[in-house]
């Protein structure tokens, strides 16, 4: 691994390694900060992810981060742009809600709903704390062996051209998570709110990350992974700001880039919607392969099948229980195959994809899934979260110097209490006692010390 990633950096015109040049240097750890000072836009020679300013933030939340300033020579220079977007992520919900209100004069979604999508946001991305030393040690040395064509880190063409390459991979990957059965299971979690706005484009899958990794093989022959890292995150955050109903229309754009008023109809629910506007970034592969459609009758979101939940483990993991039920139940062995591998409307005797008349029919009335809930019961739940956001936000920050131990400690905590709301959302009859529960073990954990909490006042809320 250490000789293809050599080969590739020689490949690229870059020096062989950063901790080799401070080694070399009579001023040791000196000369390779000197170094790093000396990079520019190209990144940290140091080897650290490369600071980014808020300007650069919000530019890359619009893939309109120019190559010279998103090009790093090594993947240990690439920020974590996801992560430090979070606060842009708070101020563009916050702006949603007020414009919603100034058009409509109601808000752009439900508390339960809100806290069920960050919920599964936080979710998603909690497995990333324990196996970023993993990755780091087996994955990065991997895509440096598979590096065989190497392009040039720092060209312009190597970013246009996996701007395009990873665009048109994903409306291919998202084709296959929506049309193949046990890649939907995955997926489905990010249609599964019945609201669209900002709050939805964090609703995201904590097994989809772990079956992508088969979509992207072919860019590793070619694309140096520091340019994807970027890319793929740039990806990712451009589709955050499309998920929401108060942008209507952006005119001559609508024919080039994914916009909200394509995306709205992907995650539709009416017939007219299903299995469309694949694209991520751009829509001009749906226009290509025929899977675009136009925002037509008022869009219903949701799945055609509700799963009537606000609960995180039971979002992410039912759809498996259900595709494990209908295998065994399933005649045949090449009938349990297609169980996984073909449409979830599939079934014996019938198309790839299922029957379109079995599609429910959409009339435009339906109500969401909304139990009931006491407002001061909304404000404790909100209030609750607001403290489980700075743990997580914490637990992001410190993950490199904490303790696996103490890492796993934080997560379970965290899992509990995601859990327990959603419980408090759906007033269930045992929401109070596993809520008790899991107040008492935060007091017990935090009072001994393995909990951190910036936000000192709220505290409180857990002793009463």
């Amino acid at each position: 691994p250490e000789q293809a990633r050599a080969r590739w950096l020689r490949a690229a015109g870059a020096a062989p390694s950063a901790p080799a040049e401070a080694a070399q240097s009579p001023a040791g750890g000196r000369g390779g900060r000197n170094a790093a000072q000396s990079s520019g836009a190209m990144g940290s020679a140091a080897g650290g992810p490369r600071a980014t300013t808020p300007g650069q933030q919000l530019r890359a939340l619009f893939y309109v981060l120019p190559p010279g300033e998103s090009s790093f020579r090594t993947l240990e220079e690439v920020p974590d742009y996801v992560e430090k977007s979070i606060p842009f992520f708070i101020a563009f919900i916050v702006l949603e809600f007020a414009v919603s209100w100034v058009q409509k004069h109601k808000l752009s979604g439900r508390i339960n709903d809100g806290i069920s999508s960050l919920s599964l946001g936080i979710l998603s991305r909690l497995p990333d704390s324990i196996v970023r030393k993993v990755y780091a040690l087996y994955a990065h040395p991997i895509f440096y062996m598979l590096l065989y064509f190497p392009l040039n880190y720092s060209h312009c063409n190597t970013w246009f051209v996996l701007l395009y390459s990873l665009d048109s991979k994903v409306i291919y990957e998202i084709m296959c998570f929506a049309e193949v059965n046990i890649l939907w299971a995955a997926h489905q979690v990010h249609h599964s709110s019945e609201d669209y706005n900002l709050f939805t484009a964090l609703r995201q899958s904590v097994l989809q990350k772990y079956t992508s990794w088969m979509f992207n093989l072919p860019m590793a022959l070619f694309i140096p992974p520091s340019v994807f890292a970027v890319h793929l995150q740039f990806n990712l955050l451009y589709q955050f700001w499309i998920h929401t109903e108060v942008i209507t229309n952006i005119g001559p754009l609508e024919w080039i880039l994914n916009t909200p008023s394509h995306h709205r109809v992907h995650h539709g629910k009416n017939p007219y919607c299903i299995d469309k506007n694949y694209g991520g970034t751009l829509i001009i592969w749906d226009r290509i392969f025929g899977t675009f459609e136009a925002e037509d009758a008022k869009v219903v979101y949701g799945l055609t099948h509700p799963v009537n939940s606000f609960e995180p483990i039971l979002l992410q993991l039912r759809p498996l229980a259900h595709i494990w039920n209908t295998f065994w139940a399933t005649p045949g062995f090449c009938n349990k195959l297609s169980v996984l591998f073909k449409g979830p409307g599939w079934g014996p005797g019938k198309p790839r994809l299922g029957l379109p008349e079995e599609i429910p029919v959409v009339t435009g009335k339906e109500v969401p899934f909304n139990p009931r809930v006491p407002a001061y019961l909304n404000c404790y739940a909100v209030v609750h979260f607001a403290v489980i956001m700075e743990l997580y936000i914490d637990l992001l920050a410190t993950v490199t110097v904490l303790s696996q131990g103490i890492i796993l400690l934080r997560i379970c905590f965290i899992i509990l209490s995601l859990t327990s709301f959603g419980f408090l959302m759906e007033n269930r009859p045992k929401a109070g006692i596993l809520e008790i529960i899991r107040c008492s073990v935060f007091l017990g954990v935090y009072k001994l010390g393995y909990l951190r909490n910036q936000l000192t006042l709220l505290d409180c809320a857990y002793e009463v």
